[in-house]
This record gives structure tokens, C-alpha cells and sequence, in this order.
């Protein structure tokens, strides 16, 4: 019993025009038609959207989106997560509908992140069509990562590991890095002080023209660059990182590390093996 993937990320915007731009001309990624007309949706794959940025007065974090495996296992993880004191909701038929999905639970994780947990993606069977990408590499390791932060590392921590099942891939200081699939790791925890908040979204490409097409992209379009080109220590992923229009972390990246048996844990001391050379985040307009 357990969380098996990071099934989808929905984020909070006040400017969809330049996340319509950012999804669909940068990272290349399939936007369709949803329920409600102030949100936008994107695909990279067979799943109903991976991505939804929902019109809102202040970017925020809408929820992380986690699948298991069916109704019973759903049932079990809510019993766990309502054990720790943690007030569960049942997703309405109308939030179901939005998503896509048979069911649906929604709590806020120790460190205040937005959690969905979710059973049955409603397939369409429209194919996928990502002109400017060959695909995104999902399947059994889902959308791809994310890393959230949190007050309290240490509790999150341990609420991730002893109740949604994460295994503990690897740490950097007081970093987490936690798999749930053959994915090097679906989710990390860093430390900072206040609510959790997301800080980091990775997608992985199929192929490294992919990843150079996209760097391309970046450059023409004037996105601002957060990591130049390089390689991690710990997922071996080749990849760069932009900043998003509200400035979380997205990673394009090719060929990560498959973990296909649970391995002892590590702590790395360097983030990259070359490359990955930081640029400070624009300053916003005056």
C-alpha cells in the first residue's frame, strides 16, 4: 500500500497568458479543453492533463496529485493520514469530473502543502500530440518530480516514508529525495522557514534533442535561466532548469536514473556532476 506516482501538479496563477505560452510554445506540452474556462490544462501523455494552472489573484500551489493503485487502497491510505490527526475531504463529483478520476481525497500534508490523492485516471483516448516534444518519459514513474519545502524536514519526512509509503532515496544536507516507483525520486523535501510551498516541478523528455531543442526554445523566448545545462550527482538526469513565470523551478531533463529495487540510502554533497551553474531569479518589475 502506497503512493505509486506523481499522477499530476495543479498550480494557482494570476497570469495564464504567459503559463498558456510557457506549457504549451516551451515546454511543448499538449493543452486542451477542461471543465472550467479559467484554468488551463496540458497533457504529455495517455493521462487526462498532468498540468492545470487555474486563474487566481496570487500564484500558489493548488495541490500535488498522487495516484494509487484503486478505491481499496485509497480507502487504507485515508485511514492512515486521518490517524495522524489530519482532516481528510472527500473530492466532490464535480472536483472528480474536473480531474478526471474515479476518486478522490484531498488533505493538507504537515508542512501545509495541498495533497490529492487519487484512484482511476478517466481516459479519453484522444492521442497524445506533442509537436515540439518526440514524448515525456512517464508511464510507471508518472509525471515526473517535484520538490516541496517545509518548516518542520523532519516530521514531513517521516509522514511521507511511515504513511504514503515514499522510500527514501538520498539526502543533501537536510534535503529529502523520495521515490514511490523505478523514478530515482518523485518528490523532495528542503527545508525553508513558514508554510510549505512548491519550489521545483522536473518533466523528462525522451530524447536529448529534446532537451536541446527546449534549451533552444528557452533561449528565443527569453525565459530566464535558473541552471544552465548539466548532469546530477544523484539521479544522473542531463538537464537545465528555467524559471516559470512565477519563478518556481522546472527542470527539463532526459535519461534519469531507474532505481528497479530498493537500494541503501546516500548523501550527496555536490548537486551536479558538471555543469547546473545558478543565475539568480529576474528581479520583478517595479
Amino acid at each position: 500500500m502506497g503512493v505509486r506516482s506523481l499522477g499530476y501538479v495543479r498550480l494557482n496563477s494570476p497570469d495564464l497568458k504567459a503559463w498558456r505560452s510557457f506549457g504549451e510554445d516551451f515546454l511543448g506540452m499538449m493543452r486542451v479543453e477542461g471543465n472550467t474556462p479559467d484554468s488551463l490544462y496540458f497533457r504529455i501523455d495517455h493521462y487526462p492533463p498532468r498540468l492545470v494552472v487555474s486563474q487566481a489573484e496570487e500564484p500558489s500551489l493548488g495541490a500535488l496529485g498522487f495516484e494509487v493503485l484503486n478505491k481499496r487502497e485509497l480507502a487504507q491510505l485515508v485511514s492512515a493520514v486521518e490517524a495522524e490527526g489530519i482532516k481528510v475531504s472527500t473530492g466532490t463529483d464535480a472536483e472528480r469530473a474536473e480531474r478526471r478520476v474515479t476518486g478522490l481525497a484531498k488533505f493538507d500534508d504537515p508542512a501545509g502543502n495541498p495533497v490529492e490523492l487519487f484512484y482511476g485516471p478517466i481516459l479519453d483516448h484522444v492521442r497524445i500530440q506533442t509537436p515540439l516534444v518526440s514524448s515525456f518519459v512517464t508511464g510507471d514513474m508518472g509525471m515526473g518530480h517535484v520538490i516541496v519545502t517545509a518548516e518542520d524536514v523532519e516530521t514531513t519526512f517521516d509522514f511521507y516514508s511511515r504513511v504514503l509509503g515514499f522510500i527514501e532515496r538520498n539526502t543533501a544536507g537536510p534535503t529529502y529525495f523520495m521515490g514511490c516507483n523505478p523514478r530515482h525520486h518523485s518528490f523532495g523535501i528542503a527545508p525553508t522557514p513558514g508554510p510549505g510551498k512548491l519550489v521545483h516541478i522536473m518533466v523528462e523528455m525522451a530524447t536529448i534533442d529534446d532537451v536541446g531543442l527546449a534549451l533552444d526554445r528557452a533561449a528565443d523566448m527569453n525565459i530566464p535561466m535558473m541552471n544552465t545545462l548539466g548532469k546530477h550527482t544523484n539521479d544522473q538526469m542531463l538537464s537545465f532548469y528555467v524559471y516559470s513565470p512565477e519563478l518556481y523551478a522546472v527542470e527539463c531533463g532526459f535519461e534519469g536514473l531507474r532505481v528497479e529495487h530498493e537500494e541503501p540510502t546516500y548523501e550527496i554533497t555536490e548537486g551536479a556532476l558538471w555543469g547546473h551553474k545558478f543565475t539568480p531569479p529576474p528581479m520583478p518589475p517595479s
